[in-house]
């Protein structure tokens, strides 16, 4: 499976800025439900952060997925690789 990867900073309310990659599958271009997974996945967090919008969120590139994303895409329609300050 082909994902597209959509680099992602987002400020938290503590001063830190959240880094994470959004992975959808390469022909889901909509930016609104790339955004919404987003958000989806900011609510499930336990501290404040800002707003999720296109100045926080880009298209990056193109790759093939690892398995555990593939599985993680597949059963709710996207998967979250953070990297920075995401806990």
């Amino acid at each position: 499976m082909k994902i597209a990867v959509w680099d992602t900073y987002v400020n938290r309310m503590d001063g830190l800025s959240m880094h994470f990659d959004i992975l959808v599958p390469d022909h889901i271009t909509d930016e609104n439900k790339i955004l919404a997974y987003g958000r989806k996945y900011l609510d499930t967090k336990t501290f404040k952060t800002g707003k999720l919008t296109s100045n926080e969120c880009k298209f990056c590139h193109i790759q093939k997925a690892p398995n555990g994303m593939i599985e993680d895409i597949e059963a709710n329609g996207y998967s979250i690789f953070e990297m920075e300050n995401c806990n």
